[in-house]
């Protein structure tokens, strides 16, 4: 028999020294053989990502110490190789897609510049040879208008287009192993189909082994052959992906496939969680958002100007008290700017934003700043969202003191008793986000945001970073809020199963419209536009016997992308 391709034995990865140290990765054990996939799932912080890491020596060396293991790729002990020998596998035969793909592009370069330097580095190809094959990838991962990317900066792209050039960068150099660290986070369902779909025909063209690591369960059913579960660190149960769903063996797998959303699953009372009642007594609107048209300029030129981009084209939409309405749509279709123009974070060119019928858009900045209390925002990079010098408790606690809630030891407690709801530790305070999995710096932001006790919360992906059983928590979490409070949510998300969950109203835009709105049932159950059709064909079913439909090919010079026409009660579809 031949060797695997990845052989891992006894891996034990620690921060800290002496009795104070964290175990982060404790006697981990697992095979990867060539043109296999291999799923490493579990909750943040049990050790997946800082497994991977070590793999590479991409742990920081002052913190994190390999105890203990080896981890042979054809033969080579990769923990214990040299860094310029270890340089010559990173990236060429092992490449690996991040996380958060915005801390692992350079802010400072073109995307092209990061692309090609990786090829004449590792395959020795010319600056010319090394574009053509830059943009090739770029269009293999359905990167719209690959010459102009090439010259835009990472933060000129959309969070969806970063992790797509993240994935073009590995995929470049053809590696043995691609370890996809959460490689489908930022992106929309219609555009994870398709990199699913790209990263297997890469798989059967090169025979490239994947080491896959997610929280969605639905892309493990899809793409996985093993599956590896861990919870703290440790090992708790693996085997065929099969055998993991149906028949799990460990409580821990059992609680977490039982926290996976599925849509669907609200047609029935046997779901997995409780359903969301309909709100028999709509409150009245906390937002009202009519007209609203957003253009960013483009950029300047030798003889004249190019073309802005539409971000929003006569978007509106009402949010009422106690009722969530989601937004859905592709990466750049103009999900977040509307979420971010309905709390003046930007500007927009025309229409009018009411906030309990308050016209927002003629408030001077002063009273803007009183009527912030009213509206917060969860944003979809948490650690991009939280200042990296201040601690957990500070950051809970400043608008909390701004706006004249708590303070001294009455601070202190709301702080803590806010972790506590978003299952974190009170001592947790103390410490700083870089300490914290994306996860946790997630849930630390939504905190933050219920502290002011707002009447409505933007929520654009709230839960895009967290692991299912978490995510469960956190939804059950904004229900309760929601029930209690009458707070109205406008939540932005690709996850259509946690929409379903979540929403009473979806709306879905693209290319700056909306093409659909109505009740979820509707526009879920039963969609009349082709757009939102497409949408729901992409969604990944969390059971490997169940297959993914093809998705629709859509004629973009035929989709209605008109005005709104009501074709049945409160159900608009464009014309």
């Amino acid at each position: 028999m031949t060797a695997p391709l990845l052989q891992v034995e006894g891996l034990t990865v620690a921060f800290g020294h002496g009795a104070g140290r964290n175990v982060a990765v404790d006697d981990l054990s697992y095979t990867l053989e060539a043109g296999e996939t291999l799923a490493i799932v579990g909750e943040s912080g049990s050790g997946k990502s800082v497994s991977s890491m070590a793999l590479l020596g991409l742990l920081p060396p002052r913190s994190a110490r390999i105890e203990s293991g080896v981890a042979r790729f054809r033969g080579t002990d990769l923990l214990h190789l040299p860094e310029r020998e270890l340089r010559a596998v990173r990236g060429n035969r092992i490449a690996m897609i991040f996380q958060e793909p915005m801390t692992s592009l350079t802010p400072v370069l073109r995307i092209g510049q990061q692309i090609t330097e990786a090829l004449v580095e590792h395959r020795g190809l010319s600056l010319r040879d090394a574009r053509e094959k830059a943009l090739e990838t770029l269009r293999l991962v359905d990167l719209s208008d690959p010459p102009r990317r090439m010259q835009q900066f990472p933060h000129e792209l959309s969070g969806g287009m970063r992790q797509r050039v993240m994935i073009a960068m590995a995929m470049a150099l053809e590696p043995d192993i691609l370890i996809a660290d959460e490689p489908t986070t930022a992106l929309d369902v219609t555009v994870q189909a398709q990199i699913l779909d790209l990263m297997r025909d890469v798989q059967a063209r090169f025979g490239t082994a994947i080491l896959l690591i997610t929280h969605d369960m639905g892309v493990v059913a899809e793409m996985a052959e093993r599956v590896v579960v861990m919870n703290k660190g440790r090992k708790v149960e693996d085997g065929p992906v099969d055998a993991i769903f149906a028949r799990p063996r460990a409580d821990y797998t059992r609680r977490l496939l039982a926290a996976v959303p599925r849509l669907g699953a609200r047609a029935s009372e046997d779901g997995p969680r409780p359903t969301v009642a309909d709100p028999a007594h709509p409150g009245d609107d906390v937002l009202r958002a009519e007209g609203l048209g957003k253009t960013f300029a483009g950029r300047g030129r030798l003889f004249g100007r190019a073309a802005g981009t539409v971000a929003m084209d006569d978007v509106g939409f009402t949010v009422r008290a106690g009722e969530t309405l989601a937004l859905v749509g592709e990466s750049g279709s103009g999900k977040s700017t509307s979420g971010r123009a309905v709390l003046r974070l930007i500007e927009v060119d025309r229409g009018r934003i009411d906030l309990e019928g308050e016209d927002m858009r003629a408030l001077p900045q002063r009273s803007l700043r009183r009527a912030r209390r009213a509206m917060q925002m969860v944003f979809q990079d948490p650690f991009a969202a939280l200042n990296p010098r201040m601690s957990v408790g500070r950051l809970i606690g400043e608008p909390m003191q701004i706006h004249g809630i708590a303070r001294g030891a009455d601070l202190k407690d709301h702080v803590a008793e806010l972790l506590r709801r978003v299952g974190l530790e009170a001592d947790h305070m103390r410490r700083f986000p870089h300490e914290f999995s994306g996860g946790q710096r997630q849930r630390i932001c939504i905190a933050r945001a219920l502290g002011v006790r707002p009447k409505l919360i933007v929520a654009d992906e709230p839960t895009s970073a967290l692991d299912v059983s978490v995510q469960a928590q956190v939804l059950d979490l904004m229900l309760e809020l929601q029930q209690s409070l009458g707070l109205g949510y406008l939540f932005i998300s690709h996850d259509m199963a946690v929409v379903e969950e979540m929403a009473h109203r979806v709306a879905v835009m693209r290319q700056g419209r909306i093409v659909e709105m109505g009740p979820r049932r509707a526009v879920l159950g039963a969609p009349r536009h082709p757009y939102t059709a497409a949408l729901l064909a992409a969604v990944p079913r969390p059971d490997p016997t169940a297959q993914r439909p093809k998705l629709p090919q859509l004629d973009l010079g035929t989709i209605p992308m008109g005005p709104l026409a009501e074709a049945a009660p409160g159900h608009w579809v464009a014309t």
